[in-house]
């Protein structure tokens, strides 16, 4: 997974101070200046999710406007997975 974050340039993970994430740790990554791509690191799983805020400052700070599920037990050697994380990037 490290070569799928630093690939598409996610951050360092960090605690989740929201709550949104139940404390988990989070990474993400920018798709423009309101809406991320955030990793949840639940335990030995990794949840892709698509979020809004009203900027990058308060992505696991603040409650988002929008979180929504991409992918649930990312794998990254499921084809299907690494497409719907490609949807968003390329």
């Amino acid at each position: 997974m490290e070569n799928v974050f630093k690939y598409f340039e996610f951050s360092d993970f960090f605690k989740d101070q929201s709550g949104s994430f139940s404390g988990n740790e989070i990474c993400f990554t920018d798709l423009n200046d309101t809406h991320f791509l955030i990793f949840e690191k639940d335990g030995l799983q990794y949840n892709l999710y698509v979020s809004k805020f009203l900027n990058k400052k308060e992505v696991g700070y603040k409650q988002p406007e929008i979180l929504e599920l991409v992918v649930s037990n990312y794998d990254k050697s499921k084809p299907e997975h690494r497409i719907a994380l490609r949807q968003y990037l390329d």
